[in-house]
């Protein structure tokens, strides 16, 4: 925390917004994405296993090239029905070598588009088991570090952060902008009252006080520390409000002053900053 506040008294200004984009697949459409490419500067883009297929990853990436937007992997588990969302029991090797098989899977209609992958962010319940389960944080950073170890890792804090950090990976600390908060710094369940936020315009004004603050607050309306910094703000692209969330989000940005950019430039400005 304390090179934290550190960094923020040093003047970080700056965050990536990001969506959770390509997610359709088939006959079956999930979100805006062509409306919400106006709104973010970062992309987690669905690799096939939760949703996505060939023609979706390969509209969606050559969308987010033209408009230099960056290109996120967003593996998951094999779970259509599901979408990502349930636990499912897989070995070690079963998790490095399914996230290999989906960044392979972007990587190859990133190149073919003239793109370069900047990051990768679990999906689902994936992603939020392996910030405190050993196993899938360990799984997840071998199959990045070994595809290619200039990738930023998308986390919280915890486990996959500690791991990511092991094999030399950098960091992209983010802050999940439509979900409720407990004491702890954490996400609280989508079931939990107050879990899912409506309300665009509270969500514009959590970004901003955590991005200018370090603060959250909570489902239980305490503010507490969040525990990191928030690199990166995360819409969820199935959010039924997530257009109006968007827009509320970079109008409160833009009220304080805060530059929305690519990930990679508010990572090198904390590493200037730091080392000043």
């Amino acid at each position: 925390m304390d090179s934290e506040k550190k960094e923020k008294d040093m003047g970080v200004n700056s965050v990536a917004v990001v969506a959770d984009l390509g997610e359709s697949f088939g006959n079956y459409t999930i979100g805006n994405d062509e409306a919400l490419l106006d709104l973010v500067t970062s992309s987690n883009i669905a690799c096939g296993f939760h949703g996505g297929d060939p023609r979706v990853l390969d509209k969606t990436v050559a969308e987010c090239v033209s408009r230099g937007i960056e290109l996120g992997a967003h593996p998951g588990y094999p779970d259509l029905v599901g979408f990502g969302r349930r636990l499912i029991e897989a070995s070690e090797e079963e998790i490095r070598t399914d996230v290999l098989y989906q960044i392979g899977a972007l990587d190859a209609f990133a190149r073919v588009h003239g793109g370069k992958i900047s990051h990768v962010a679990p999906h689902g319940r994936m992603g939020s088991i392996a910030q405190t389960d050993a196993k899938h944080a360990r799984a997840i950073t071998d199959a990045v570090a070994a595809y290619d170890p200039s990738y930023i890792v998308i986390c919280q804090q915890g486990l996959l952060a500690e791991e990511s950090r092991k094999r030399g990976l950098e960091v992209g600390y983010v802050f999940l902008a439509d979900r409720g908060y407990g004491a702890d710094g954490w996400p609280v369940a989508r079931s939990h009252p107050g879990g899912l936020i409506y309300d665009p315009q509270a969500i514009g004004d959590r970004v901003a006080q955590v991005v200018r603050d370090g603060t959250v607050t909570t489902v239980d309306g305490e503010v507490v520390p969040l525990g990191h910094d928030a690199d990166i703000v995360l819409l969820h692209g199935d959010h039924p409000t997530v257009l109006e969330n968007g827009t509320a989000l970079r109008a409160a940005l833009d009220a304080e002053g805060i530059r929305a950019t690519g990930l990679r430039d508010v990572l090198a400005e904390k590493a200037a900053l730091a080392a000043r």
